[in-house]
């Protein structure tokens, strides 16, 4: 709700607009629900870790890094210089 009225105030089209990076630790349920909330918003680029979850087929995989541009976690300096670009 928050990404979505701060698009909103800053006259966004997109909730990917804004200047918000996604990287979540998938290993415990609640994340898996913010993962699968983010999905539905139509979030893109989102870093998954420490690994992809190994309970996604690769199939799933693959569409969830084409349609949403899903990537794995790597080190903190690796993932600081992804998400300031």
């Amino acid at each position: 709700m928050i990404a979505l009225t701060l698009k909103d105030i800053f006259g966004k089209n997109d909730i990917n607009e804004l200047p918000i990076a996604y990287n979540i630790a998938w290993y415990e349920q609640k994340a898996v629900i913010v993962l699968l909330a983010l999905l539905y918003l139509g979030v893109k680029n989102i870093h998954l870790g420490p690994t992809i979850p190994g309970f996604l087929s690769p199939n799933v995989v693959s569409v969830l890094v084409e349609k949403f541009g899903i990537a794995g976690i790597t080190t903190p300096d690796e993932d600081m210089k992804i998400l300031l670009n």
